[in-house]
C-alpha cells in the first residue's frame, strides 16, 4: 500500500513539474512576442537642417618650414683641423664653420704669385722690344697669354686656398653635423644641415572656393597646434596656380618667429583667413552624424523607416556640422538613437 501512494506521489510531482515548465514557456514565448513587438519601431528623435548664414572666414592646418634650409658640402679637399661650430650652434651668414689643412694650398698660391710676376715682368720687357721691333710679333703675342695663364692660375689658387675656410652660405642654426676634426674631406663631401628658422613658412592646402577669397599680401593670424595658444602675423605669400589631384590648392603663409624661435619645422600649425563676408549655409547638430567627420553619413526618415545616406560636410564647430551634400531642407535626419538603426528599419518618431 506505501509502494502505491509513493508511485501517486511522484507521478503528482512530475505532473507539477511539467505544468510548471510548460507554463513557463508559455510566459517565455509571451514575452519574446511582446518584445518582437517592441522592437518593430525603434523610437528616434528627428532634426532638420538649419538654413542660417555663416562667416566666409576660414581655417587651415598644415606644417611650418623653414624659410631656408642647406645641406652644406665640401668644395675642397684635405683634413679638418679645426671645427668651430657644431650642431645646436646659431651662426649667420659667412661666419667660420671649419678650418682644412691649406700649407699645400698656401705653398701652391705661393708659386702662382710668382709666376704670375714673372710672367707679367715678361710682357713689359717684350713690349718694350717690340718698340723697337727687337723681336717679332709672335713672341709679344706668346708673352701675353702667358701673362694671362699666369693670372688665370693666380686667381684659381687664391680660391682654393680661400675655400679651406668653410663658411655659413647663410644664417641659421646648425641642425645636424657629419664631419669631425681629423675627417679628410674630398668635394662634394657632407658636412653641414643649416636651417634658418628666424622665419617660417606655414603651408596649408584649401578648397576652390576658399583659394578665390585670399591674395598674395593678405594678413593671417597663425596659431601653432603644440604651443600655448600664442598667436603670430603671417602673411601670405604664395598661392598655387593648379590644385593637386585631391582639388586642393597649395597657400603659403610667411612668420616670423619669436625671439626665442619657440616655433619649430615641421610643427603642426593652423591659419584664420579672416574673411569679411557672409554665405548661406545649411548646419545639422554634429550628434546627428554617423561615423567619423571624414566619412560621414546620417540616418534620413522617410515613410516611417531609417535610410543611411552619405553627406558632405563642410565647416565644423563645437555642436554644428555645416552640410554640404546629401540633405534636403525639409528632410526629416535622426538626431538620437541612431545605435540601435540599420538600413530600413522601421522607427517612432519621438
Amino acid at each position: 500500500m506505501k509502494k502505491i501512494i509513493y508511485i501517486v506521489v511522484v507521478i503528482l510531482i512530475l505532473g507539477a513539474v511539467g505544468f510548471k515548465l510548460m507554463d513557463n514557456k508559455e510566459q517565455m514565448a509571451a514575452n519574446a512576442a511582446v518584445a518582437e513587438i517592441k522592437s518593430d519601431a525603434i523610437p528616434v528623435t528627428v532634426t532638420e537642417v538649419e538654413n542660417t548664414k555663416l562667416d566666409k572666414s576660414f581655417t587651415a592646418q598644415g606644417n611650418f618650414a623653414p624659410i631656408q634650409s642647406l645641406t652644406l658640402l665640401s668644395e675642397t679637399q684635405g683634413q679638418i683641423q679645426r671645427v668651430l661650430k657644431r650642431k645646436g650652434d646659431k651662426v649667420k651668414a659667412g661666419e667660420l664653420l671649419l678650418q682644412v689643412e691649406s700649407n699645400t694650398m698656401a705653398a701652391d698660391l705661393a708659386t702662382a704669385q710668382t709666376n704670375a710676376e714673372k710672367a707679367k715682368k715678361d710682357l713689359e720687357r717684350f713690349e718694350n722690344l717690340a718698340a723697337g721691333d727687337a723681336i717679332t710679333q709672335r713672341q709679344l703675342e706668346d708673352a701675353r697669354l702667358a701673362a694671362k695663364s699666369t693670372q688665370a692660375q693666380l686667381v684659381a689658387a687664391r680660391q682654393r686656398l680661400n675655400k679651406t675656410r668653410i663658411t655659413a652660405p647663410i644664417s641659421g642654426e646648425i641642425n645636424e653635423i657629419y664631419v669631425e676634426i681629423g675627417s679628410y674631406l674630398n668635394p662634394g663631401t657632407k658636412l653641414y644641415d643649416i636651417v634658418n628658422v628666424d622665419k617660417l613658412k606655414l603651408k596649408v592646402k584649401v578648397n576652390e572656393s576658399e583659394v578665390l577669397l585670399i591674395n598674395k599680401g593678405d594678413k593671417v593670424t597663425v596659431k601653432a597646434d603644440a604651443g600655448s595658444g600664442q598667436e603670430y602675423e603671417g602673411t601670405v605669400t604664395a598661392i598655387a596656380a593648379q590644385a593637386d589631384p585631391t582639388l586642393k590648392f597649395d597657400v603659403e603663409v610667411e612668420v616670423k618667429n619669436a625671439a626665442n624661435n619657440n616655433l619649430r619645422a615641421g610643427m603642426y600649425g593652423t591659419a584664420f583667413f579672416d574673411v569679411a563676408a557672409e554665405r548661406d549655409a545649411q548646419l545639422l547638430p554634429r550628434e546627428a552624424i554617423v561615423g567619423s567627420i571624414q566619412n560621414p553619413s546620417v540616418y534620413v526618415v522617410k515613410d516611417g523607416k531609417a535610410t543611411l545616406r552619405q553627406v558632405k560636410v563642410g565647416t565644423v564647430t563645437q555642436d554644428k556640422v555645416e552640410l554640404l551634400e546629401g540633405v534636403q531642407p525639409g528632410e526629416q535626419i535622426v538626431q538620437s538613437g541612431q545605435i540601435n538603426l540599420r538600413e530600413g528599419i522601421k522607427v517612432t518618431v519621438l
